[in-house]
């Protein structure tokens, strides 16, 4: 019985860990990309000015922010890829047969989305309260924002933008762990390495996934960007953000072409190393 407790352990120790590694490297790489996007989200620019920022700014000024979604895209990954893999053993003898197996692998990406949301909305405040160079000033430092943030109630500090959060999480993951394993296979079937096929199941399955919910990840990043001020709730929030971008798909999608490029390059390194040390555990 102990060493089977032991291996079981081990088994999920790796899973937490692979998933952690891939979400480190991928990103560092992209942050500044991601940094790009933010602008364009919150001040409605086009990428040349949203640029044209951040050089201005400088190299000092670029990775300002990284703190947070790098930790949090670390823990994110850890807890996303390992928590979906154990919810998926759990679902897989549990099921009898009543759920369809295919359906199983979103199903546990809709519970792992769940905890990723509850876990995860403080970072993402945080973050995006580092990334708006609007509170360079009132809140300049980590540490000032912190201290800010604890002053609120949860739902205006920390836990800000939590509803919306929870859908695009929730939905992200189910239709991330619901598709990838098809699409790498179908890729895998054209004679693909497994590596590439990883890595462009990840990609694809992102793409769709980041257009489908972009505007969800703008509603947030302008929620949560803002520090005091009159505070409003999440439909107002909407309403806001629809007018400000004059009632406009093209210009609420402001952005997209390089979230598009983001996604790529992250989730298809992140599901390529992933798969990769899985299939090397097994």
């Amino acid at each position: 019985f102990k060493q089977t407790i032991y291996l079981v352990g081990v088994f999920l120790f790796f899973f937490y860990l692979h998933g952690g590694t891939s979400s480190l490297i991928s990103t560092l790489i992209i942050f500044p990309v991601y940094k790009t996007v933010f602008r364009q989200q919150i001040h409605n620019t086009s990428v040349h000015r949203a640029v044209g920022q951040l050089l201005k700014e400088g190299p000092a000024k670029l990775y300002r922010g990284v703190a947070p979604p790098l930790l949090m895209r670390t823990l994110n990954g850890t807890l996303l890829f390992g928590l979906q893999d154990t919810l998926l053993h759990q679902l897989s003898l549990s099921s009898q047969q009543v759920i369809l197996s295919s359906a199983l692998p979103a199903l546990a990406g809709f519970g792992a989305g769940l905890v990723e949301a509850v876990v995860f909305t403080p970072f993402e405040r945080v973050q995006n309260v580092l990334q708006n160079g609007q509170n360079d000033r009132r809140v300049p430092t980590l540490k000032s924002v912190l201290v800010r943030l604890k002053a609120q109630r949860p739902a205006l500090g920390y836990y800000r933008a939590l509803l919306p959060i929870t859908a695009r999480n929730t939905l992200g993951s189910s239709l991330y762990f619901g598709l990838k394993g098809p699409v790498c296979a179908a890729v895998e079937a054209q004679g693909l390495s497994p590596g590439v096929s990883s890595f462009i199941s990840g990609t694809l399955t992102s793409m769709v996934i980041s257009l489908t919910l972009y505007p969800l990840s703008v509603l947030v990043a302008n929620m949560q960007a803002q520090m005091g001020g009159e505070v409003k709730g999440v439909m107002a929030c909407w309403r806001m953000l629809w007018e400000s971008r004059q009632r406009s798909v093209a210009l609420l999608y402001r952005g997209g072409s390089l979230v598009i490029l983001r996604s790529c390059i992250t989730w298809g390194i992140a599901t390529a190393i992933y798969d990769t040390h899985q299939k090397r555990s097994n």
